[in-house]
């Protein structure tokens, strides 16, 4: 009777906390943008000045940073830094060994001292400046594709090579709009990260891959790192008597966090969204992309999974990788259930028919027919491309081939003059480069590389794209010799395994490579020139879209503004604001999720078995009622508004009684995100985001207010995790904690 109800509400008000407009709290916004938008931030609650949050040397974008594949921010003055559990998978996987597995038993440092390194890959990277510099990269470009293309290149790497005269900083120049913008990003780099506390997985990712994308969830994605710097308070390398960072300006934690209907608006990095696209790219996702991409995916992690299983060693090794390919396969298949459930397709392709009227009506627009048509060649070019190549690259996959691959490369490159050199392979590679080799240890086995290996082979050997030169250098028409056989004649015989050697390979001229006996080596000198011409022809390709696509791009802003659309980039990796606010949603099952989850669901969810095996200390807390400071009698504001109607205090406004574990928004956000920082209308931190909706993952393509929701860690939970399980004193001392 009440989700019946509570169904009706919703319904009746034609879903009135979403649905505002139909593009409610829609857009990856650019922070320069926020002025724009200041009216719909002050709709939402957000009081925090549109132009402070535009200005990135102010609090608290300035506080704000991306590890190059995750989000994080600074919460003390001592260079104390948040993020999710599973974008620090990495750091807690590198310091855990079976003596002292930190990934199972967690981890907390209870001095700075006591604080290990994240491992030599690590990165902060904390954005200072971003440049208009379209002018600089587009002016008087060639129309020969290919020419074009380098040209670009070309342009981009004067423009990074200039502002990357400080060695602190890392430079890179994005496209946004699909080549019809160029900025120019400057970050300063922290090159010393440590790890601080980290709870145990069984809390960091509780529910595993069964919660992942789902709702109501219980986890506490949540781990603390440092920032640490020379003794001149410059970026360094990891020492011993390096010291903590002092960022310029660090987040004030509200430890009230937020209600029910409150606004509440997230920075961060995401990384991909495909809103711009066309309908035949969604299409060709949909029905060869996706699909192709999650069935190697579930084969490998099964493999992954059953090798770990028989070795724990195995099972530290690739935790990492194994987590990262069970979260895409989630990804691929809600996207499949979604474009299935929602007509995604017939959608896009209604709002395609309507801007190609609009662009035959419109005078000021015709021309751009002609670019449009010739995007979808190009497009169809495109997919014809990607499916010849996919097995073969997949082929490529062993991590010693993939290794040997790319140092044979660099002996090719550093024959050039550095500006003339692909990108990954200048100079201001190098560190990372090695970094990289260095990194093959912790996550590689030979018995499961192998494995991995012989699958995709197996699947290379069963189509019709094959490659000569591939042929010929592991006869595959041999069949006197099983192919696991040479497999294991490679591995044997190759001193890639031993990182001296691997490391010494960067040292060697391509005629080292070329007279090597060592297999992986031969096998990558082999299929450079192949791997050359499908590069080449990749390229070209590029030049092409360079030239259509900013054509398209221009057509459909002018279109989205004639009527009233949002107008926002693309994400791709670089710095955005979202906004939106604390709010449930109607599921998939028909029933209403309320925005916030408590304590009592851990208990209700433990198994004690994996992946609801909750510790028990955390147990014993919950059972004893131990909330400290950190319970909540009710998480609606005002219990006699209509918003209460939404929700389970309908009988009992004050009966949320415990703590918040996660909580619901409507922000607009994809991979990236995770880590994210949760800001209410203040700028003051209350979450961390981690996760978005089953229901949601569509929203790459489209952006639906009603049923796209964001996931977040409350940090709320995170303080009482702090406070009364793992009694992480000494952090909690850092913080800045305020009071509604």
């Amino acid at each position: 009777m009440r989700n019946a109800l509570i169904s009706a509400v919703v319904l009746s008000s034609g879903v009135v906390l979403a649905s505002i407009d139909a593009h409610a709290d829609e857009g990856q916004w650019q922070p320069y943008q926020m002025p724009s938008i200041a009216e719909k931030l002050s709709e939402r609650g957000i009081e925090i000045p549109a132009k402070q949050l535009a200005d990135l040397t102010q609090y608290p974008m300035n506080a704000v940073v991306g590890l190059g594949y995750c989000t994080a921010s600074f919460v003390s003055p001592q260079g104390l830094v948040v993020t999710n559990h599973h974008c620090a998978y990495r750091a807690i996987q590198y310091n855990s060994k079976k003596e002292h597995n930190y990934i199972a038993d967690g981890f907390l440092a209870k001095s700075k001292d006591a604080e290990p390194s994240a491992g030599p890959n690590e990165r902060l990277y904390i954005t200072e400046a971003v440049t208009d510099v379209s002018k600089a990269v587009t002016d008087n470009l060639s129309q020969d594709p290919l020419v074009r293309y380098e040209e670009i290149q070309s342009n981009r790497k004067s423009l990074i090579k200039e502002c990357e005269s400080d060695k602190n900083y890392r430079c890179s120049v994005r496209s946004f709009h699909n080549g019809l913008e160029y900025y120019l990003i400057k970050q300063l780099i922290i090159r010393d990260v440590r790890l601080v506390y980290a709870p145990p997985k069984s809390v960091g990712s509780f529910g595993g891959d069964v919660d992942n994308y789902e709702y109501p969830r219980h986890s506490g994605d949540f781990t603390f790192l440092r920032a640490y710097v020379g003794k001149d308070g410059q970026p360094a390398a990891f020492a011993e008597d390096n010291i903590p960072f002092t960022p310029k300006s660090y987040l004030k934690i509200n430890a009230d966090g937020v209600n029910a209907g409150d606004g509440v608006f997230v920075a961060g990095y995401p990384g991909s969204t495909s809103r711009y696209r066309l309908t035949s790219e969604l299409q060709f996702a949909s029905d060869w992309l996706y699909p192709t991409l999650a069935s190697r995916y579930q084969l490998r992690i099964d493999t992954i999974k059953a090798m770990g299983n028989a070795d724990g060693e195995v099972a530290i090794k690739y935790a990492g990788t194994l987590a990262s390919m069970a979260n895409r396969m989630k990804k691929y298949n809600g996207l499949l259930d979604g474009f299935r459930a929602t007509d995604i397709t017939g959608i896009k392709q209604n709002r395609e028919d309507n801007f190609l009227k609009w662009l035959t009506a419109d005078k000021t627009y015709q021309s751009y027919q002609a670019q449009f048509d010739q995007l979808e060649s190009l497009l169809d070019k495109k997919r014809t491309g990607m499916q010849s190549r996919h097995y073969f690259e997949n082929a490529q996959s062993s991590a010693l081939l993939a290794a040997a691959n790319k140092l044979y490369r660099l002996s090719k490159e550093k024959a050039k003059p550095d500006s003339e050199r692909e990108e990954g392979y200048q100079e201001r590679d190098m560190k990372m480069f090695k970094a990289r080799l260095k990194r093959i240890d912790s996550s590689f086995d030979i018995s499961v590389d192998k494995t991995l290996w012989l699958q995709d082979l197996n699947a290379y050997m069963g189509q019709d794209n094959r490659v000569n030169a591939f042929d010929a250098m592991l006869n595959f028409d041999d069949k006197t010799v099983t192919l696991s056989d040479k497999l294991d004649g490679l591995y044997s015989l190759t001193s890639l395994t031993d990182q001296d050697k691997r490391l010494a390979w960067m040292q060697a001229d391509a005629k080292t490579f070329e007279t090597s006996a060592d297999p992986f080596i031969r096998l990558a000198v082999a299929l450079y020139d192949s791997n050359m011409a499908q590069e080449k022809e990749k390229k070209t390709l590029l030049g092409e879209l360079s030239q259509a696509r900013p054509g398209y791009m221009k057509a459909i802003i002018a279109y989205n503004k004639a009527n009233g659309w949002p107008v926002y980039p693309d994400a791709n990796g670089t710095l955005r604001i979202t906004y939106g606010m604390v709010d449930g949603y109607q599921s998939r099952d028909a029933l209403y999720k309320q925005p916030f989850t408590r304590l009592e669901g851990i208990a209700a969810k433990h198994t004690g078995v994996e992946p609801f095996n909750a510790p028990k200390k955390v147990l014993d807390a919950i059972a004893a009622q131990r909330y400290g400071t950190h319970k909540v009698d009710s998480v609606i504001k005002d219990p006699s508004s209509w918003i209460c109607r939404l929700f389970s205090c309908l009988d009992k406004p004050e009966a949320f009684n415990s703590v918040p574990v996660n909580f619901l928004s409507s922000v607009d956000t994809t991979g990236g995100n995770s880590g994210s920082p949760v800001f209410n209308g203040k700028g003051e931190l209350v979450g961390l985001n981690f996760d978005s909706t089953y229901e949601a993952i569509t929203k790459d393509w489209f952006f639906n207010p009603t049923i796209t929701r964001a996931v977040h860690v409350d940090f709320r939970y995170i303080l009482w995790m702090m406070d009364e399980v793992d009694h992480a004193d000494n952090l909690i001392a850092e913080l800045e904690l305020v009071r509604n």
